[in-house]
């Protein structure tokens, strides 16, 4: 069976082109558009790896990574957190609330695949 990947982000070209690329590899992948929709998906569909963006509508991507990663149900799940936000301080609240990676936009598309890859085997 397919390893699932749950991408949350508000911009949807990136959300399509994300989706393309993980699709191109063999992964099934599901779509969210806020923080709020991206949390009761990742609950509902327990995915194998999260790609998340910070600044969103309803629920910010810090919230989401450290609601799952305090849940020992979801802790497991690797967050990439993508975001146009790229101070440190931006970067140690990533590593705070529970993010593996933390990618700033704009991304290289090769590259996250990369570490989607690392991460899903």
């Amino acid at each position: 069976m397919a390893k699932k990947v749950l991408v949350v982000d508000d911009e949807q070209d990136i959300v399509e082109t994300l989706k393309f690329m993980i699709e191109m590899e063999g992964y099934e992948c599901h779509c969210a558009y806020d923080g709020e929709q991206g949390l009761n998906k990742a609950k509902e569909l327990m995915p194998d790896l999260i790609i998340l963006d910070v600044m969103m509508p309803f629920v910010n991507g810090y919230k989401v990574s450290r609601m799952l990663k305090f849940d020992a149900r979801y802790k497991d799940i690797p967050i990439l957190m993508l975001t146009a936000r790229s101070q440190e301080s931006d970067k140690e609240l990533g590593e705070e609330t529970g993010a593996n990676e933390y990618i700033t936009k704009p991304f290289d598309i090769n590259y996250v695949m990369e570490r989607v890859k690392a991460y899903l085997g």
